[in-house]
């Protein structure tokens, strides 16, 4: 199985459909001599854990795969993944030691904006590509040799909001008032910002706004209050188990939660529990139609539900956030395969000449800060799963539009 291909926007490569899709792979030689190191971290302990060790098992199925076939230009790869600890600091060393140390070939991101601000960096005092997943503010990345997979384009905190604000419109009962409740973690923080401002210009009427630090553990006083204020909507900024946390603190206080948006929940441990019924989410893709067509969607899901599976992950389907990291290691193969090069400067020139194709669709990079399409949806724990609703073109068929 291989997972590369690539679209030029000035010609389409010359790949046949078996190739391209992995079927002929008895055609292709073992990998051989010294291995491609990519070098990255992950925050495999702390408060990003629950997430990231979603990206550490789609990196090794993809990695592994890679080394199936014919590794990256005939050489097999070697994963140079450390722990930042969910720490930015650590991760600005990590990377540090990973290209002066371990003198690796080429770099991908860690898990979430502000790590991976501190690796851009560290790619930018060493002039090497960096390719990332996760992250949350376009405006903060100012080096021109960053390739984004979390494909939101270059104005989240507007498009973003306006999209979950178009799917409450277009339901049963479109709400009047609005809580917004946030983590100041730097991501989340600046979409609830931005949520803030559209609701306002949108003619909502905001009931509560508060905001807690990131690490917070105690969210009764937060449910108390919005017990108290009674608003008809809750945009929830909370990132990994925070969503968890402020959803059993309401609970407690006896306060079933009205309609509520919850913008980076750990997605699996929210789907299992009854408190989470019917909430909203963003999403880039789902693990069914018609994203399921995406490029190499069908192979990667199977695999990685059986591995997820054996991990014990709370969840074992493809969602956003196994499926923008898979994006990512299929934007670094093409460009490699794409150049016939890991000379960083040839593949950041390609990169931003070229469109991707994806599990998450088509990517390009020549956006402001290149980003390029926002490829958002609204996601909505319907019936024990998580289902795209909103918008109607993505939306898993014969889903209702929104449960209250």
């Amino acid at each position: 199985m291989t997972f590369f291909a690539s679209i030029s926007r000035r010609s389409v490569l010359a790949l046949s459909a078996t190739a391209a899709l992995g079927l002929g792979s008895a055609a292709l030689a073992a990998p051989s001599g010294t291995p491609v190191k990519v070098g990255g971290t992950l925050a495999l302990t702390g408060p990003l854990s629950a997430t990231a060790l979603i990206h550490k098992l789609v990196g090794e199925i993809y990695v592994e795969e890679l080394n199936k076939k014919n590794g990256l230009l005939g050489r097999p790869v070697e994963w140079v993944l450390k722990d930042d600890q969910s720490r930015p600091d650590l991760a600005r060393t990590l990377y540090e030691q990973i290209v002066t140390v371990d003198k690796v070939d080429l770099l991908i991101g860690p898990y979430a904006t502000a790590n991976i601000l501190s690796a851009m960096g560290v790619a930018q005092r060493y002039n090497k590509v960096l390719i990332h997943h996760t992250f949350g503010i376009p405006s903060l990345a100012k080096y021109d040799m960053h390739f984004p997979t979390w494909a939101t384009g270059p104005s989240p905190e507007v498009t973003g909001p306006n999209l979950v604000f178009d799917a409450l419109a277009a339901g049963p009962k479109p709400p009047k008032t609005i809580a917004i409740v946030t983590s100041k973690f730097p991501s989340v923080h600046f979409m609830s910002v931005g949520a803030r401002d559209i609701a306002k210009k949108r003619g909502l009427t905001e009931v509560l706004y508060l905001e807690w630090d990131f690490g917070n553990r105690d969210f009764g006083p937060i449910a108390s209050r919005l017990k108290e204020a009674k608003p008809d909507f809750i945009w929830a900024g909370v990132i990994a188990l925070e969503g968890m946390l402020l959803l059993d603190a309401m609970k407690k206080i006896d306060y079933p939660a009205p309609q509520m948006f919850h913008y980076l929940p750990s997605p699996g441990p929210m789907l299992k529990s009854p408190d989470a019924k019917n909430a909203l989410a963003v999403t880039i893709f789902e693990q069914h139609a018609p994203m399921m067509s995406n490029f190499g969607a069908t192979e990667f899901a199977k695999t990685f539900n059986e591995r997820a599976a054996k991990a014990g992950l709370p969840d074992t389907q493809v969602d956003t956030q196994a499926a923008a990291s898979f994006a990512a290691w299929q934007v670094l193969e093409a460009a490699v395969n794409g150049t016939k090069s890991f000379d960083d400067k040839v593949l950041a020139a390609w990169l931003k000449k070229n469109t991707v194709n994806t599990i998450q669709g088509p990517m390009r990079f020549d956006g402001p800060s290149n980003y390029g399409d926002d490829l958002s949806k609204i996601k909505q724990v319907q019936n024990g799963e998580w289902v795209v609703i909103w918008p109607r073109a993505s939306a898993k068929p014969g889903v209702k539009h929104l449960l209250p």
